[in-house]
């Protein structure tokens, strides 16, 4: 029914008795389908039409509330609803992947509530296009979004005491949580005829190229590469999220965490992949600056890309000759 969510009925909806359910040119949402699914309305019969282009941040929305519900489901049955994700998730990541502005689509998979469900949700997102840029197929893409969907999918074996504790972790606490690389990986090889990589992302996305990862000190020849994207994806959207014990970093941290990481922790090429893309993506944009001034950025310098030129009103400021200075974030128009 998820093909439904969104679209406009052109003509009013009537019950057998005569009420109206649904009015004209109302916007289905699943309060309104269920609602015409409990007076039995086949929603097939009924004259539809799109409604416009959405905002991505329903898209999102609407994600995490239908993975929310399939990965409760999980802690109940100690079952994966894989088909329920790739028929009714995967096509709304997809989606969201191939937002048009960059920007608006990482501001839309932040976590700011319930971030285990977001982040789910956002590290399939940033998996996928990481996928794109990367120029996999569509079968690959859907493959990788899946797995990065389902990346923390041990989790729900993981209390939720721990999960969203406000302060530092205890040692034994830490030992918990890592040990849902293995309750995924376990959880996922139980379902048939699975891509044997999406099970391998839920148990190699904490590996690090240098072995100083988990569960196994992996290292960089031993980790597949769809958990290397992975595991881009997820410091990306872990730095740039609200988290229980701290507030999204500054984009430059961000971006300067990820570079450094890239030397030793992260695959390099996948990181600067990314780091490239956003960049070039950043060309054009107005942003805050650490000094509280909003500037254009008007290019890139090819040997530091990270600190690029603004202009603020008259003013050029080349950001690669001042350590004073530096992007906090990126504006983005309601």
């Amino acid at each position: 029914m998820m093909k439904f969510v969104g679209k406009k009925v052109r003509d009013d909806i009537v019950s057998d008795f005569g009420v109206t359910l649904v009015s004209a040119g109302s916007m289905l949402d699943e309060e309104l389908i269920g609602l015409l699914g409990n007076h039995q309305v086949d929603l097939y019969s009924l004259e539809l039409l799109d409604s416009g282009p959405r905002p991505v941040i329903n898209f999102v929305d609407q994600a995490v509330l239908r993975s929310k519900e399939l990965f409760e489901s999980i802690g109940l049955t100690g079952k994966v609803p894989v088909e329920d994700i790739k028929g009714e998730v995967i096509p709304l990541v997809l989606q969201v992947s191939q937002h048009s502005n960059l920007f608006q689509l990482f501001e839309s998979v932040k976590a700011v509530d319930e971030y285990t469900y977001q982040h789910n949700i956002g590290v399939g997102i940033l998996s996928t296009l990481i996928g794109r840029w990367m120029e996999l197929p569509d079968e690959e893409l859907e493959i990788l979004s899946l797995a990065g969907t389902l990346h923390d999918v041990g989790k729900v074996y993981i209390s939720g005491d721990i999960l969203n504790k406000p302060g530092k972790l205890t040692k034994e606490e830490y030992e918990q949580v890592k040990r849902h690389a293995q309750f995924g990986y376990d959880l996922l090889c139980q379902v048939p005829h699975l891509d044997p990589r999406i099970p391998l992302a839920a148990l190699q996305h904490h590996e690090r190229n240098d072995g100083r990862g988990y569960p196994f000190g992996a290292k960089e020849h031993d980790i597949e590469l769809f958990s290397k994207i992975i595991a881009v994806a997820d410091i990306f959207h872990a730095m740039s999220s609200r988290r229980s014990y701290h507030e999204p970093r500054a984009f430059y941290e961000i971006a300067d965490q990820m570079r450094d990481d890239s030397f030793g922790l992260l695959d390099p090429m996948v990181v600067t992949l990314f780091l490239d893309k956003v960049m070039e993506k950043l060309i054009g944009e107005t942003v805050l600056l650490t000094d509280g001034h909003h500037g254009e950025v008007i290019s890139l310098n090819p040997h530091q890309p990270l600190a690029p030129l603004v202009k603020v009103g008259e003013e050029f400021i080349d950001l690669s000759r001042r350590t004073d200075i530096h992007i906090k974030s990126i504006f983005i128009p309601a």
